[in-house]
């Protein structure tokens, strides 16, 4: 069987991180959403994607497809509803299909087409942006369970302080010495070459992924995701960074997502709480307005390629699309276009794309990484999605 992940129906519920990868590019927990998916059904999968997205994200397609809703994480109970399909089914979980075979994937699903088989189990799905952040924890218990299973971690330095130390997990290669490990209130996972530096304070969960640092005297508290080549200091409480980002200094972050090659300057702080107390809202790509999260704590949402400079101080509930460069005093608007560069003192003016360019080169390349011509098509088409939201 030909294994497939689909963008579904949440798609631009998940802006501003879908605009740059597939749903299931996303990461949470450890691992992102189709490498869940590869570990879980032991095959390679691909992607089922917007047209600009396909050259960098491609689909395979055979005679027998199964193509799965990447909204959705993968356990034990849907693993084997999935594979227990009949050809002609289609699993669902009310109005959304979680998976339905087919041999024609570039067809759009329709559930007229297909017998509904309900999915009755349970499992984490991501269907909104705060739902990242929110469902962490649950998702790092789950990756970790997974990714340990049957193995033995290396030793724990004795020159650490350490709590429940069966709930930590360390990778070859990395270094943790020196540093406050508390395990008891969730997994803290230590991925391929990281580094914890001396002084770091850890209340899990935690995932440090492969090559990530945890800088100096680092306060990590709740479920934090700090995803490959991701450079993290400062305090930090319930928050995802997908890949190569940086907040490595002094300053909080609570209660957020940060997509890829993202940069927070020294001194930044996130406001995940209104001082009234009052439920947070996001702005919602499709709807044009706020949205209700429902969540009393809620932070930053930082699309790829964006940055801000020392200082900056974000309201609660703050979104921030792709390539975007925010600097200055005072606080900026709660939602912030793609391209866009200023702040609230010079105001904002756009970010053109040869500039934004040179920039995510100059970052990829410190990381040993091209920033090629398919980075660039995906970035240009992104331009001209959000031209209509710059409207300094």
């Amino acid at each position: 069987m030909n294994y497939i992940l689909s963008d579904g129906n949440h798609r631009e519920d998940l802006f501003p991180f879908t605009f740059t990868r597939p749903v299931s590019e996303i990461r949470i927990g450890i691992m992102t959403i189709n490498e869940k998916w590869e570990k879980w059904l032991n095959a390679p999968v691909s992607f089922q994607t917007e047209e600009y997205l396909s050259e960098k994200f491609s689909l395979t397609v055979t005679t027998e497809n199964t193509v799965i809703n990447g909204s959705y994480l993968p356990n034990k109970g849907l693993v084997e509803a999935i594979q227990n399909l009949k050809k002609g089914e289609a699993l669902m979980d009310g109005e959304d299909y979680v998976a339905y075979t087919t041999d024609n994937p570039h067809s759009k699903f329709s559930s007229e087409e297909y017998v509904a088989v309900h999915f009755k189990g349970d499992c984490i799905t991501i269907k909104n942006t705060w739902d990242i952040f929110s469902k962490n924890a649950e998702a790092l218990q789950a990756d970790f369970d997974v990714l340990t299973q049957g193995r033995k971690s290396q030793p724990i330095s004795d020159t650490n302080k350490v709590k429940n130390p069966e709930n930590i997990f360390i990778e070859e290669g990395a270094s943790v010495e020196f540093c406050i490990l508390n395990a008891s209130t969730g997994p803290i996972y230590i991925g391929k070459n990281a580094l914890m530096m001396e002084g770091c304070m850890v209340r899990g969960g935690l995932a440090l992924c492969e090559n990530a640092i945890l800088k100096m005297g680092a306060k990590i508290y709740g479920a934090v995701t700090a995803g490959p080549g991701c450079k993290l200091g400062g305090e930090v409480n319930n928050a995802v960074l997908f890949a190569n980002s940086n907040k490595g200094h002094d300053g909080f972050l609570g209660n957020s997502v940060i997509g890829e090659w993202c940069n927070i300057g020294a001194d930044t702080n996130t406001s995940n709480l209104k001082n009234n107390y009052a439920p947070v809202r996001l702005w919602n790509y499709q709807t044009e307005g706020f949205a209700k999260t429902g969540l009393q704590f809620c932070g930053l949402m930082m699309g790829d390629h964006s940055k801000c400079g020392i200082n900056v101080m974000f309201n609660t509930g703050t979104v921030i699309g792709v390539s975007a460069n925010i600097f200055g005093s005072g606080f900026p608007r709660n939602f912030i276009p793609s391209f866009s560069w200023g702040g609230p003192t010079a105001g904002y003016t756009t970010f053109r794309t040869n500039k934004a360019f040179e920039v995510a080169e100059a970052m990829m390349k410190r990381r040993n990484m091209e920033f090629n011509d398919t980075e660039a098509k995906i970035l240009e088409h992104v331009f001209e999605l959000t031209q209509k939201w710059r409207n300094y």
